[in-house]
């Protein structure tokens, strides 16, 4: 992995937990999602206009992972809605990075040297010591809703890793993804809406966020889609889990959830572990 796409994944890390903390400030996950998948149907319908189309081989991966994201940003905006931030984020994203480097060894024959295997494990069980909550009460409906969300960020992650090797343009791949998106999200969370009129009338007073954190994930989004195609799997998710340090610091600033010592280490130790990553490639 060179410097340059290191660098564009810690960004991506950052901006991707920008537009989480928007996610969770929503306080309708439909509305949440809707938004969301409204900004990456324009985005993605201008980029597929604009851009050649990817080759036909990545079209069927293409779909797999419309769906599998589709599914993944409803899962995500209900478990923000009934746990706190610092919690269900870790929580999802170390649940991803073992199970991407697992697929990643098994599917497309990646092996990680022995400093960069360590270095991915030390980031899995950092951000799983992130998610404990001291002195709370088990939450078992919303550990199931995070697992759910960190089966479907290593599905997607795979399918798009093979996706994007095929697609002969990373870019055009990306923009017909989120226009796949944008069409489903949509209409799927109009579809799930007991009072559909109600619905779309609320969408109104949240539009500027939902607006803001759709923009931001795309861009995200993108930056990764780009590195896939460019770096090893194991290794780009490893990277982006940094986002759990600013995921840390928004919860504390803006959820005002408590920023514990062992969480601080945890996130320290998180941030080394990539730096094992980085030095063992």
């Amino acid at each position: 992995m060179s410097v340059l796409v290191a660098l564009a994944v810690f960004g991506s890390a950052l901006l991707h937990g920008t537009w989480n903390a928007i996610a969770k400030s929503i306080p309708s996950p439909l509305a949440s999602s809707a938004l969301m998948g409204l900004v990456y149907l324009v985005a993605g319908g201008i980029g597929a206009v604009v851009l050649p189309l990817p080759d036909a081989a990545s079209w069927p991966f293409l779909v797999a992972s419309a769906t599998a994201q589709t599914a993944y940003l409803l899962l995500l905006t209900a478990a923000y809605a009934r746990t706190e931030f610092s919690r269900a984020y870790p929580l999802t994203r170390g649940v991803s990075v073992l199970g991407v480097t697992a697929a990643a060894a098994l599917l497309f024959g990646e092996h990680l040297s022995p400093l960069q295997l360590a270095g991915v494990s030390i980031v899995a069980l950092s951000l799983f010591a992130l998610s404990v909550s001291r002195g709370a009460r088990p939450e078992f409906g919303s550990t199931r809703l995070i697992l759910a969300v960190g089966a479907t960020v290593t599905t997607y992650s795979v399918i798009d890793g093979a996706g994007v090797r095929v697609a002969g343009h990373p870019l055009s791949y990306a923009a017909w993804l989120f226009l796949l998106q944008g069409l489903m999200i949509p209409a799927l969370c109009l579809v799930l809406s007991r009072d559909r009129r109600g619905f779309v009338r609320d969408l109104r007073p949240l539009a500027a966020r939902g607006v803001a954190g759709g923009a931001i994930s795309l861009i995200a989004y993108t930056i990764v889609v780009w590195a896939q195609s460019l770096a090893p799997l194991a290794l780009v998710s490893a990277l982006r889990e940094t986002s759990v340090v600013a995921a840390g610091v928004i919860g504390w600033l803006f959820f005002r959830e408590p920023l514990r010592p062992w969480r601080v280490i945890a996130s320290v130790v998180a941030v080394g572990g990539v730096a094992l990553v980085r030095l063992g490639a």
